[in-house]
């Protein structure tokens, strides 16, 4: 195979993503017509296909800015191709965040492209890189909210309207964990460039342990408020109320049992 086919192959948008899509568009219309017998299974595969889909364009946002700042050998690595099981840590990537959501309804940040910073110059160019991933979790809850926040509800199905508002609570919660300033997140990476040397060295041991000691951080009760009353704070201030949060994530968790207080709200 030639370089130039090579090239072409490595951006080439995957069969794999190609048929998330496919699931996210199939379950989303069965969730809008009432097709599915039982709801709740369709709001869960629907919003989890999405929420994978936002992942694989998380990673491609670092990859693609990569590329453009300098980094030629990210198509070579398959990181342009949108293909989640491409990606340095798959298992990072895709599964760990979807067991996340299902047992804590929390957007954990993906896995990592490997970028060769050595190839990019310029500190504004690495930060732009570390911010394209969680600005793209902005732009998605930008788009779920929509309907809420330009009062644009009308005609839009009751189970509908609660698959986006929980799947805006996950694009939430991602965006401002990956935009946090700890070693190992994105908001780290935005930061970095501007640091000196010394800090960058004293600091570097610890990136592997960052998101763990977030969530050890999260665990605390006090914390765990003041977090959750900022993503409240925020999603009711796009239009989203607890009413659409709560029953978003209760229809999620079909294996629960239905909720009757959810199956009756407006």
């Amino acid at each position: 195979m030639s370089s130039d086919t090579a090239a072409t192959t490595g951006r080439r948008v995957s069969p794999v993503f190609l048929g998330i899509v496919a699931i996210t568009a199939v379950t989303g219309w069965a969730v809008w017509t009432d097709f599915a017998s039982t709801p709740g299974v369709a709001v869960f595969l629907f919003v989890t296909a999405a929420w994978i889909v936002s992942l694989c364009l998380h990673e491609y946002a670092h990859a693609r800015t990569a590329l453009h700042s300098g980094d030629i050998s990210i198509g070579a690595k398959g990181y342009l191709t949108l293909n989640p099981l491409a990606y340095t840590h798959a298992l990072l990537s895709v599964v760990l965040p979807v067991l996340f959501v299902i047992m804590g309804g929390i957007g954990l940040p993906g896995g990592a492209v490997f970028i060769e910073r050595q190839r990019i110059q310029g500190r504004w160019k690495h930060s732009l890189i570390s911010a394209a991933g969680p600005l793209t979790n902005v732009l998605f809850a930008a788009v779920c909210t929509a309907p809420f926040w330009l009062h644009a509800l009308d005609g839009v199905p009751r189970d509908f309207q609660y698959a986006l508002a929980f799947l805006a609570l996950l694009q939430v919660t991602a965006a401002i964990l990956n935009f946090l300033p700890v070693p190992g997140l994105d908001g780290y990476g935005v930061i970095e460039p501007w640091l000196s040397y010394d800090i960058r060295r004293q600091v570097e041991p610890f990136a592997p342990f960052g998101l763990l000691a977030v969530f050890a951080i999260l665990w605390i009760p006090s914390v765990n408020g003041v977090f959750f009353d900022a993503i409240d704070a925020i999603l009711n201030g796009l239009g989203i109320d607890d009413i659409h949060r709560y029953c978003g994530q209760e229809l999620y968790r079909f294996w629960q049992g239905g909720n009757e207080f959810c199956s009756v709200s407006p």
